[in-house]
């Protein structure tokens, strides 16, 4: 296989490594769903945990057979055996043997100073920690990775015995061997030297796992594929400990769309964002808005002379098209905006798009922009400014006050309550409830005296609610914007809300939330 056409085989150790991260704690089943998904997504290896460290990585391996993977084999990670001991007497060792899976990768020193100081033994007696493990797997019948933890570092300080390390687990029987840049602080142009000289002196497949602790994961991975490794090790969406480790979610389309090498094909990278934010959401953690290829800020245009440009010619402000990561192109409103943008955005609005109008509707955003709105994360609230500047917002129902108490009990509990007074087709309604807090009891009250008129709204809940102080130089009299997002299950939409009075700002954006559900629902009624 040439340089430009060789397969590059992509290991994931989301499950083991990714969750070193501060804050990642995935529970079982978490784990076991989010191996489906790479499974889905197509990589070649997804590395499903230590089962000797902990009950929950055992019970991992015990469950796997479950899952019925259709393209990745499963590996169990373990460290070499104990100095002094056999592998075959190696309580870790065994522990891999009992988890069955068709792959172990094992972690050896191969750095001198961790040899003598992190692991307390001699040179040589790690080499043959090295060679016994390796042996007794491969006569286990299992395919065998060695990762050889701090290998450039070890280059860096003693080469020769760096290098002896990878020959040993190479001569003993390894299946691949994976320099780690453990630390994340090598650069590009010493990985590929030292990736090269290894790919010439170790006759077996080499492989590159890279931490990002100085911001060159990617580069230091490219780096080594291009020295002639053909595995590389990474995590969705860079989880893993300090900095974490090479994000795959920007390495593999980079090498599938960008190099003449394969990694996962075209086909599967359609998929690349979907599992991106599976692996967010089973994690609890936010999204990373400009995260490369699969962030929801990667396709998005807001200056008004790149959406001009990219009405005339997509390709002017994007190097992909976002549709093959499975991601998409977002037009955003803000005081940068010019016609165009207003232009792109009201295409999905049954508004009329004349010059004038797009100026009128352009001019109020600026106007709002400047008192603390912002709409980029709320285009509901955009789409309610651009009916009402077009003359074509009719208001379903309106409000004539409401209400918010808070009590704090005798027993610390807090009590809130809410009410609201509108008027209905015609009819007045007051309402109230109770609830966690402020919004929460507002958003009670308002369903109650909504949802006999407008039943669609039952479908509706509040899946985030944001603050941000516009001007803390005030200290507690600043001013508040509230973002809230909402869905009905098959459509999410963002509102804003701006005040002094946090609760006023709340109101505001939970109004919008529910005027925008309502003229949606109005508008497909009518549709032909």
């Amino acid at each position: 296989m040439t340089r430009q056409s060789k397969q590059i085989f992509v290991y994931d150790t989301t499950l083991r490594d990714g969750c070193q991260m501060e804050g990642v704690s995935l529970s079982l089943e978490e784990k076991l769903l989010i191996a489906v998904k790479l499974d889905e997504l197509g990589v070649h290896y997804i590395e499903g945990g230590y089962p000797f460290s902990n009950p929950k990585d055992t019970e991992f391996f015990q469950r796997a057979p479950e899952l019925k993977l259709k393209h990745a084999k499963l590996a169990a990670f373990g460290s070499t055996r104990r100095a002094g001991s056999e592998a075959r007497k190696d309580k870790g060792i065994r522990s891999l043997v009992k988890a069955e899976t068709p792959v172990v990768t094992i972690v050896a020193k191969a750095w001198d100073m961790h040899v003598r100081k992190v692991l307390r033994t001699t040179l040589d007696e790690n080499l043959r920690m090295v060679e016994d493990t390796v042996k007794f797997l491969k006569r286990k019948g299992r395919e065998v990775v060695l990762d050889a933890e701090h290998f450039f570092d070890g280059m860096r300080e003693n080469p020769g015995y760096a290098m002896k390390v990878v020959r040993v687990a190479a001569e003993a029987g390894a299946d691949c061997v994976v320099l780690c840049d453990t630390n994340g602080g090598t650069l590009p142009e010493a990985v590929e030297d030292w990736t090269r000289q290894a790919c010439e002196s170790v006759g077996v497949p080499i492989g590159i796992h890279c931490h990002d602790d100085s911001g060159v994961a990617i580069a230091n991975s490219l780096a080594a594929l291009r020295a002639g490794a053909v595995h590389v090790q990474g995590t969705l969406n860079g989880f893993g400990e300090r900095c974490g480790n090479a994000d795959l979610c920007v390495l593999v389309p980079i090498v599938d769309l960008k190099t003449q090498w394969r990694a996962l094909g075209r086909d599967k990278l359609r998929k690349l964002t979907e599992v991106s934010r599976f692996v967010y959401e089973a994690a609890n953690m936010m999204f990373r808005a400009n995260q490369p290829f699969v962030g929801t800020s990667a396709f998005a245009h807001k200056g008004g002379l790149h959406v001009d440009a990219m009405l005339k010619d997509e390709q002017s402000y994007e190097h992909i098209n976002p549709s093959l990561v499975g991601n998409e192109r977002r037009f955003l409103i803000g005081e940068l905006s010019g016609r165009a943008t207003v232009f792109k955005k009201l295409e999905r609005q049954n508004i009329t798009r004349d010059r004038e109008l797009m100026s009128k509707i352009l001019d109020e955003v600026v106007r709002l922009e400047n008192e603390g709105y912002q709409f980029e994360a709320a285009e509901a609230s955009f789409a309610l400014v651009a009916r009402k500047q077009a003359g074509i917002y009719r208001r379903l129902f309106d409000v004539e006050g409401y209400h918010v108490s808070t009590i704090r009990q005798s027993d610390g509990t807090l009590v809130t309550d809410a009410t609201v007074k509108l008027r209905v087709n015609g009819r007045r309604v007051h309402t109230a409830s109770e609830g966690d807090g402020p919004v929460n009891a507002l958003d009670g009250a308002l369903r109650k005296a909504l949802g006999p008129h407008y039943p669609g709204l039952s479908s509706v809940r509040l899946t985030d609610y944001m603050v941000r102080v516009i001007n803390p130089k005030a200290a507690t009299a600043a001013c508040v914007r509230v973002v809230i997002q909402s869905t009905d299950g098959a459509h999410t939409w963002g509102t804003v809300g701006v005040s002094e009075n946090i609760i006023e700002a709340s109101w505001q954006a939970l109004l919008d939330s529910i005027e925008y559900k309502l003229f949606r629902d109005e508008e497909r009624r009518r549709a032909p």
